[in-house]
């Protein structure tokens, strides 16, 4: 324990950026990811660091993509390309927004 509480002191809490969907949320609604960083807490702690790189892989693989969402913006990127590959051989066609039938 430190002798001065710097953090207390100036308002700060350098611990709320370890675990983000920990921390307090906005009118106390649990965060998107809180389920999936839950799951690999659990799975993690007490078994040590090396033992849950291998046994929590899953959790963690899962914790991270609904953090960062690469793997969803990989699979959009994939389907957008598809979409131009279709549309430049003449296949597809992209409904014209521009119109006001298209409009709610």
């Amino acid at each position: 324990m430190p002798f001065i509480d710097v953090q207390g002191k100036l308002g700060i809490d350098v611990d709320k950026w370890l675990l983000l969907q920990s921390g307090k949320q906005p009118y106390r609604q649990a965060a998107r990811c809180h389920a999936f960083e839950k799951e690999w807490v659990e799975c993690s702690s007490g078994i040590g660091q090396i033992r849950a790189r291998k046994e929590c892989k899953l959790e963690y693989e899962d914790f991270n993509e609904c953090m960062h969402r690469t793997k969803t913006f990989m699979r959009l990127e994939a389907v957008q390309n598809q979409k131009k590959k279709l549309e430049k051989e003449g296949k597809y066609k992209a409904p014209d927004r521009s119109k006001e039938e298209n409009q709610p």
